[in-house]
């Protein structure tokens, strides 16, 4: 059976082209355009790995999204691949760490990013 991956973003060309990599690469795709959407998706899509942007609704949504994962027990053991272009946006001159509390996600990668980059990130966290 397919691994099922839930893709939380809000830029249409990004998911698509997305799904198009995660599908040829025999993946199911569910998506979700922001937080709230992502939560009432998880219930009944059950994925096995999310792929969570952080500007959405607000400039820092994912953050919040994935603290509340986290918190949840019946969602805190999926993993989280966090992908952002924040840094570049808000010309931020530092990245970000994952820890338990503030940034609770298995790792941060920046956008644009590479399909198979993206790729060998998914296959290392669902072994």
């Amino acid at each position: 059976m397919a691994k099922k991956i839930l893709i939380v973003d809000d830029d249409a060309d990004f998911v698509e082209a997305t799904k198009n990599v995660l599908k040829s690469s025999g993946y199911d795709v569910e998506w979700a355009q922001n937080g709230k959407e992502a939560f009432e998706k998880l219930k009944a899509a059950k994925p096995d790995l999310i792929l969570l942007d952080v500007m959405m609704t607000t400039k820092d949504e994912g953050f919040d999204v994935s603290r509340k994962l986290a918190g949840d027990e019946a969602l805190k053991n999926i993993p989280i691949i966090m992908i952002t272009g924040i840094r570049k946006e808000m010309q931020l001159p530092f990245g970000f760490e994952t820890d338990s509390n503030w940034l609770p996600v298995k790792t941060v990668l920046e956008k644009p990013v590479k399909p198979l980059k993206l790729i060998d990130e998914i296959k290392n966290l669902l072994k």
